[in-house]
């Protein structure tokens, strides 16, 4: 049973303004400054259980070009372009639907596109444990992660035994908590951060959208005569936006009875935001944190600068703010105020 990998790259980042754009949103970006786009530390750290002709992205059609320049190993028809985005439910069946169509038996791991995972052996080994388990029942498998701290910022996975990397059911999936709970949840012990990623039989997912979501279902079904021919461009046009706009959370795992996790300390975060990438950053003695080119820095501290140019940055006299430069545009706003980017960048 061959194992294929289904990367969703549809989001724009919008967090992460200015460096993030629509045009080029950050999974396509090297924003830690390791030489590699997000979108290809993923593809890298699923190489150890998947061939380079096994990976799918599902993507906005205008980033079709930067799937293809960033991952050159991916067939062409494997890179599944929506005319619009339409939430997790959608992009999973229609890559689920494919899949199908080509490998009967697959086994199939779904995975955003712009996380970062640094304990990337210990995220092999709970992947091929879930794999082996998907493989042998009817089971959807979901990675939760340790929680380190009492986050407020992640959705939450209830698990129904308090053990790490076993596989174990889940009792239900909570929504992002305010920071007592969170407290609670990491006091109690059966409680995983949900990184949104799945693994399940093709066959299985398939049948729980057709139990679950069945409208989709059905615009899949209308679909799939066209996969693979020179008019599934035009059926995707014309079908794809029919489809109900709803997340694979609420759409299968929040009404599956076969949901599973396996969960451990993975150093996973979703670099959601500027002061997450900070905190996987080598500081200096005062808590400053930088990627690009020439910056000095002068009399700052626990601050984050990224420069994507070549141009020499000096920043004197900051505490705690970031500096965040690409082409035209600059953002300087505190790190306390970093949940309004949206709203100062929109």
């Amino acid at each position: 049973m061959s194992t294929h990998v289904v990367i969703m790259a549809g989001g724009i980042g919008s967090r992460l303004w200015p460096l993030s754009t629509p045009d080029v949103p950050k999974q396509f970006i090297d924003v830690l400054g390791v030489g590699r786009s997000l979108i290809q530390l993923t593809t890298d750290r699923f190489a150890p259980v998947c061939k380079p002709e096994n990976f799918w992205v599902v993507t906005g059609a205008r980033y079709a070009n930067l799937v293809k320049e960033q991952l050159p190993a991916i067939p062409q028809d494997q890179i599944l372009c929506e005319p619009e985005g339409r939430n997790t439910a959608p992009c999973i069946a229609y890559a689920s639907w494919k899949i199908q169509q080509k490998d009967p038996q697959a086994n199939i791991v779904v995975t955003p596109a712009d996380a970062l995972v640094l304990k990337t052996q210990e995220f092999a080994d709970v992947i091929g444990k879930a794999l082996e388990f998907t493989e042998e029942r009817d089971a959807i498998v979901t990675v939760g992660i340790a929680p380190t701290r009492p986050e407020t910022g992640y959705g939450y996975i209830h698990a129904m035994e308090a053990l790490q990397g076993q596989l174990v059911k889940v009792q239900e999936f909570k929504e992002k908590p305010d920071l007592d709970t969170a407290i609670g949840y990491m006091q109690d012990g059966h409680y995983f951060w949900n990184a949104g990623i799945f693994v399940w039989n093709v066959n299985t997912i398939v049948r729980e959208l057709r139990a679950y979501a069945p409208q989709i279902a059905g615009i899949m079904d209308q679909l799939a005569p066209s996969f693979f021919t020179d008019r599934e461009a035009t059926e995707l046009a014309r079908l794809f936006p029919q489809c109900e706009k709803i997340s694979i959370d609420y759409a299968v795992m929040e009404k599956s009875p076969y949901i599973y996790v396996i969960a451990e300390d993975l150093a996973w975060s979703d670099l959601g935001s500027w002061g997450s990438i900070q905190t996987h950053l080598k500081a200096d003695e005062n808590g400053n944190a930088v990627v690009g080119g020439d910056v000095r820095l002068f009399d700052c501290r626990d601050c984050f600068v990224h420069t994507a140019g070549e141009k020499t940055v000096v920043v004197e006299g900051l505490d705690g703010y970031i500096v965040a430069e690409s082409k035209d545009r600059l953002l300087i706003c505190r790190l306390s105020e970093e949940q309004h980017i949206k709203e100062y960048s929109a």
